[in-house]
């Protein structure tokens, strides 16, 4: 039976509107707007495409133009969602998880493909949860074939091999939240099921936000 629950909430902020994380394994990514985030005596300033990950509660702000605000958190399988830190959140998608090592980390990246490019069939050694925040994209998995469009989120095992074709009229991008085996620290989780892909040209390209080591 899964030990955990991997959640993401899209929150969405009104103009100076301000709220409480909770203490537990939580990230956030700014898809649109501004926000202060505050934690342990020390602030960051995040526009749009900028992350924080952290475990020990926080307060957010919005700056003059409100924000929205990916929120993923890691919690027991039993606990309850944190409450809320805006008046407008909503419960995007969450998913049952088994840790993948003793010791993990949570990684917050994002991951860009060009018009009509590509994830050559592969596996990560973590769960995690993805949500389109630009274009398009398709993902093959389990038998299955899934387009997604901005603001949908899905959830990949790990184990499973997937692969994923983007949206070949426009640029799409996706932001996500991995829980990873500490080994993983500054470095890809990605494996590709066919040894032939390993060398062949990748049209993905990453940003690596934060990869956070938690006890959850």
């Amino acid at each position: 039976m899964p030990t955990h629950r991997l959640r993401l909430h899209t929150d969405r902020f009104a103009a100076a509107e301000g709220g409480t994380l909770a203490p537990r394994a939580c990230a956030l990514y700014v898809v649109a707007g501004s926000v202060i985030v505050r934690a342990g005596g020390a602030a960051a300033s995040l526009d749009a495409n900028g992350a924080w990950c952290g475990a020990t509660g926080a307060t957010i702000v919005a700056g003059k133009a409100g924000a929205r605000v990916l929120r993923w958190e890691l919690a027991g399988a039993a606990a309850a969602a944190a409450a809320a830190p805006c008046a407008a959140t909503s419960l995007t998608l969450e998913a049952p998880i088994d840790l993948p090592a003793p010791d993990v980390l949570m990684r917050c990246d994002r991951v860009d493909f060009p018009p009509g490019g590509e994830a050559l069939t592969h596996v990560h050694q973590g769960p995690g949860i993805r949500c389109l925040i630009a274009g398009g994209i398709r993902i093959d998995t389990q038998g299955g074939s899934h387009a997604y469009g901005p603001g949908e989120a899905w959830f990949e095992a790990g184990p499973d091999p997937v692969y994923a074709a983007a949206s070949r009229d426009e640029p799409s991008a996706f932001a996500r939240v991995m829980i990873l085996p500490r080994s993983c620290h500054g470095r890809s989780s990605i494996r590709y099921v066919r040894p032939e892909d390993a060398d062949k040209p990748k049209t993905q390209s990453y940003q690596i936000f934060a990869d956070e080591f938690i006890d959850p």
